[in-house]
Formats: structure tokens, sequence, C-alpha cells
């Protein structure tokens, strides 16, 4: 894969059935260039038994999230204009017209439907007046200080939230068989004929309610089986700001009678996700990690599957053992029948699809060398949508533990470039402990100088999806190497709670045996040329390794974690991250800081970040590459303006070929290949 083809990286969202299971729904995006935006549609893909049959549906600029109703007669999805935020729109099931259903200033993010598909629930971002574009005039420049109280006042992506907090909603599904409204222009309108006055402009959609208040983000809203209530999660707790304990609550249809359903006793206290009922209205499905009784200890924390009878809530039960199942990367549960539902396992690499009752039976329907990222189910019929190595999104119907395909959005991407294969491998660390990971190799026969590419978290895992940065490095004649070494998810709780406290020690010992044992392994690797490079812990593991091994010609230091002290003041998640992870002891501290150990550095290092990172905020790249010029290593820093710790996997399209295209500038300057040969070589 070439920097200028990501246009062919098509993902698919989670897919929706139609209740009689006939046909399936599912987004389909991908990056656009020449928008400089991502784009995509909905599309139609027919379940009869016979060879599927796929139509476009809708012709937006980016329409994801569909839903159908429960009663099969409505579409709902989320569509955005060029430049614009995501509003709720309705179409019939059988197509037509979509009708826009709300006009939030900042969007819509999460919707359900009502059981009998008359309302639907949403959640939108509020912004205080004044801020936003809320009053004309006044651009974000010019607008009142804020005064700032509270850890959580910032988030990676957003920006500042307590100012702009995610509220609830509800609206009425509108009819499409009405005339359509048309807004009064120049004049006020007449008042109704039994009514007291004239009319508000309620403008070209239906008018919203609000049903939340709480100085607190809600989110995930799900209708209770019976339509009566409404659950979501919100941290509403005296200690919500100092801990990261979420609760999942539940209000009645006008906003009142809340009641908070979990927490509610014992020392345990969970970080509460994705609440669903079950289909008899009897119990409530959630996720949750223990974050133990401090309410902050997150750290490499599995998420478990709960369930909570309504009639009892003290009688909450967990279902999953987190140390061996994981539902932490798609934190989404899809009802499955009456008392089950279908949840997402990492595990080696691996996005499992489960089955898990109310009495916490688990059946595995997919696993393999797939990553599964959404699913749906009717009856008996189950579909998901998934990524695979040669795959960057596609739709499939699960058949007896296998997948039969059922769409071809990735065919483009597998005729047009060649798809490194991903060659499983582990080796042993030095206390003996494996190291479990895949090399993809890159046409001919070598020798090929070696990328060792880390990835983030730390509590995050490669895996067997489509990952275009292996894809670019090994078109362009690099061996790549991506291992899970200790502190990674996917191998049970144990072995990522080990660099706690204990960053660069076995971690580091695992990604070397991991190039020691892929150089010994393979023939056609040079090991005379290596490269080592990585973002977010990546970064912060990057800039470890060249501060203690030397046997890299050059690295790649990106969006890093590189002083955890300063981290602790100028992160979003700063106020938690560091303590948690490397402790409070100053020299304890110091022997986990690469900033700490950066004299030891000579191997060049190109550092990359991001200008609205508040992640990794871009003091901690400014400070490493000023102090790497200082002490004379070969240094460069690249900087992109507008975009976050996202930039890699979500930023604009433009953007991220840029970022591939310097990328391989550099590892041509100290590494070059016949296919990414320097400047010099190239004439």
């Amino acid at each position: 894969m070439k920097p200028d083809q990501i246009e062919l990286l098509t993902t698919t969202g989670a897919p929706t059935l139609h209740p009689d299971g006939t046909r399936l729904v599912v987004a389909a995006t991908r990056p656009d260039l020449r928008a400089d935006s991502y784009v995509g549609q909905l599309w139609e893909i027919t379940l009869d038994g016979g060879s599927p049959r796929r139509r476009r549906l809708t012709r937006g600029f980016r329409d994801t999230a569909p839903r159908y109703s429960p009663d099969g007669g409505l579409l709902l999805f989320l569509r955005a204009a060029p430049g614009g935020k995501p509003q709720l729109f309705a179409v019939r099931a059988s197509g037509g017209e979509p009708v826009q259903v709300t006009d939030q200033p900042l969007g819509v993010s999460g919707f359900d439907i009502s059981p009998d598909s008359q309302r639907v629930v949403f959640a939108a971002r509020v912004p205080e007046h004044g801020r936003y574009g809320t009053l004309d005039g006044v651009g974000a420049g010019l607008e009142d200080p804020r005064l700032v109280t509270q850890y959580k006042y910032r988030m990676n992506g957003l920006g500042y939230v307590t100012d702009k907090r995610s509220q609830l909603f509800t609206v009425a599904v509108p009819d499409l068989d009405a005339e359509p409204f048309v807004a009064a222009v120049g004049r006020l309108k007449q008042p109704h004929a039994d009514g007291p006055g004239a009319l508000e402009d309620e403008g070209a959609v239906p008018r919203a309610t609000r049903l939340t208040t709480a100085d607190a983000d809600h989110a995930e809203p799900a209708f209770s089986a019976d339509g009566d209530r409404i659950f979501f999660t919100a941290a509403l707790r005296p200690d919500a700001d100092s801990t990261l304990v979420t609760d999942v609550h539940s209000i009645a249809l006008d906003g009142g009678d809340p009641r908070q359903l979990t927490n509610q006793g014992g020392d345990t206290r969970l970080g509460c996700g994705a609440p669903r009922p079950s289909a008899d209205g009897a119990s409530l499905f959630f996720l949750a990690s223990d974050l133990s009784p401090s309410g902050l200890d997150f750290v490499a924390r599995n998420t478990a599957l709960y369930v909570l009878p309504l009639e009892d809530p003290q009688g909450v039960r967990r279902l999953t053992d987190p140390e061996t199942i994981d539902f932490g990367d798609v934190q989404e549960i899809t009802p499955d029948g009456p008392d089950s539902v279908l949840v997402f396992n990492r595990s080696r690499g691996m996005g499992e699809l489960l089955r898990v009752s109310t009495d916490g039976v688990s059946e595995t329907l997919v696993t393999g060398p797939t990553v599964v990222t959404g699913a749906a189910s009717t009856g008996s019929t189950v579909v998901v949508s998934y990524t695979d190595p040669s795959t960057s999104g596609d739709v499939a119907v699960v058949e007896g533990g296998s997948l039969r395909t059922l769409s071809d959005f990735s065919a483009a991407l597998r005729a047009d470039t060649r798809v490194g294969e991903l060659q499983e491998r582990t080796y042993s660390a030095p206390d003996g402990t494996p190291v479990h990971g895949w090399v993809v190799l890159p046409e001919g026969e070598g020798p090929h100088p070696v990328l060792l590419v880390i990835h983030g978290g730390p509590f995050a895992q490669y895996g067997w999806g489509y990952f275009d940065e292996a894809q670019v490095y090994a078109a362009a004649g690099y061996a790549v190497l991506l291992c899970n070494p200790r502190g990674a998810s996917g191998y049970g709780q144990a072995h990522a709670r080990v660099i706690k406290e204990a960053m660069g020690t076995v971690d580091l010992d695992d990604v070397l045996a991991y190039v020691d044992g892929a150089l010994a392994d393979f023939d056609g690797l040079d090991r005379e040329r290596l490269g080592v490079m990585g973002g977010s812990y990546g970064g912060y593991l990057t800039a470890w390794t060249i501060a203690n091994d030397h046997r890299f010609q050059a690295a790649i230091v990106e969006r890093g974690y590189l002083d955890p002290p300063s981290f602790v003041g100028s992160s979003d998640i700063g106020w938690f991250f560091s303590e948690a992870y490397t402790g409070t002891d100053p020299e304890h501290v110091a022997g986990q800081n690469p900033f700490a150990k950066i004299a030891d550095v000579r191997t060049p290092a190109f550092v990359i970040h991001s200008e609205e990172d508040l992640r990794c905020p871009i003091e901690q790249a400014q400070r490493y590459y000023t102090a790497l010029k200082k002490q004379g290593v070969e240094t460069e820093m690249l900087v992109f303006p507008g975009e976050t710790h996202e930039l890699s996997r979500s930023g604009s399209p433009w953007h991220r070929r840029q970022r591939f295209d310097h990328i391989l500038r550099w590892w041509a300057r100290y590494l070059p290949t016949t296919a990414n040969p320097s400047v010099t070589a190239a004439g």
C-alpha cells in the first residue's frame, strides 16, 4: 500500500438487521483526499439465502450508525454535511428521501429507538451560551475566560468539556407520510385555532425534549424493554471528579424519577458502560471494569459483563471472568434472544464474538484470525462487521462458527495493493516469558531493513485486523515487527499489570527479545539495519529503548508520553494516569522516565506530534526535540496543526498521507531500500 492509497481503506460500522431477518444495513466509510474528509453512505444487503445483493441506500456526505426501528418500518441514522455535525435522520426501510429529525448545534452522538417505534432518545452536547458559535460575532478567541475548578475539564478530541456537557433528549419519530413542514418566512405564524397565542417557529425539525440537566456527561441511552424508562451512564457521585467510577442510571420518559442502579454497596467500585435491557425486561446487562475501592485502579483492568435484576439492583452479578476475558476494545452489547447478548472479546490479537446468557453460559461464535467490530442478530441470524489481514472492513453472516462474507468493500484494496502476509510468531523473553506477535515481510529475498513498530496503550494490542501502517512500510521494502509485550491487553490481567510502576523494564526486554527472535528466525532480515518507532506509549517505549539500547540506526518518536512529571499537569488524563503507571516516588519515577535519561540518547530521532493533542500534549515533544538538538543528536520535529492524538487513525486524510510521506522520507535517509531510496540515491 502506498501513502496515496489510503482512500482504499473502507471501514464498516456495526450492521443493523431488519426484524424479519431478510436484509441488513451497514455504513461504509472511507478517507477522501479531495474532500480531505471521511465520506460514506449506507448500504443494504439482502440475506435471502442466494447470492447477496447490495445496493447503496443513501447518498449523504457521511451517513453512519444505522438502526432499524423495532417495527421494521423506518431506518434511523446519523448524517453529517461537509464541515457539519452529525444529525439524526429517518428514512423508510424501503428507501426514499431521508427526513431530518434533529438540529443540535454540536451534533448528536448515541441514540436508541423506543420499543413501539414512536420515539427516539439521543445524546447531544449542549454548548454554554456565548460559546461555540451560540452568540453571533463571538468567535473562540473572544469568548469569556473559563474558570477551572476540576480535574476533568478537558478531553482529547473534544477540548473543554465542562462548558458543553452531553445531555439526553427525546424526540418523536416523524410521520414520513405527513405533509413536509415549511417554516414561516418573513412574518409571524398564525396562532392555533384552539391555542392562546402565536405559534413558536420550531424550524424544520421536530422539537426535542431535554431530559437531563446535571453538570456531567450523560451517555449511551437505551430504552427499557417496556419503553417506560431510559437507561444511561453518567458520573453523578459527589466524588465524580476525583475517581473514574461511572454508574448506570435510569429515568422516566419525562426526565423524572432518577435512579442509580450500580455501585450501590460493598467495596467494589465499577466503571460502567453500555447498558442494555434483556428482551424480557427483567434484567439489565452492562459492561464494567473493577476500579478497586479507590475508584482509580484502572491499570490493565479487563472489562467484564454484568447482569442486574431490575427488581433487585443489589443482586448484580458478574457473568465473565475478567482475568481471562476482556470486552475492552469494542465496548458494545448487542441483544440476542430473550436472555442473552453478543459481546466482543479481545484475545491474543483476535476480536472474538461471544454469546453470553443471564446465567453466565458463554458460547464463542467467531474466533480465529479476525477482529469482529460490530454485530446484530434477529432470530437465529447473526451478522457482523469485521476486519482481517486483507480486509479493512466488510460484512458477513455467521454460519456454523465461520463467516460467509456478504460484501466486497475491501475488493479494491486487495486488487490494487500488495497485502503483506501476517506471519504469526512467538519468541521468548530473557526470563522465559513468551512474546507473541507478527512479522510482515516485503517482496524479494532481502536482506531487508527491519522496523520494530511498538503499539500505544500500553493496555492495547496488535491483532489480526488490517493495519495500514504495517502495509505501507512493507510496501516500501521494510520487514515490520509487531509484538504485544507485557503491559498489552489480550493475554490476561496479570500479563498487563506487571509493568505497573515498572515501565521500561520487562516491556523493554520483550520488544528487544522479539527483534532478536525474528532476526534469528528469518534469513531475509538485515541485522545491521534496524529502526524503531511507536506512538503514545509506543513513543514512550521507543524513547526509552534508544536511551538504553544503541543497536538501532534511527527512531521515530510519535505523540509520546515522554516526561511523566510534566504529563501530570498537562495531559487530559495526567492527573491519574502517570501516578498509576509510574508511582509517586520521584526517584522511582525518574527510573522510568525517558526525559530523565535523554542524555544517553545518540540515535537519530524524528519527533512527530499534533498541536491539539491533549492526551500527550505537544510540550512533551517540544521539550524532547529541543533537548536532543542541544546535545547534538540528529533530530527533526514534524508538527500537525488542527490534529489530536488520533491523527494516525482518524486525522485529516491529507495529513495522514503527509505523515506517511514524512515517515518514509526519514527511513529513506537512514535505512534506504530499493522501493524507498534515499534522495541522493534517487538522484
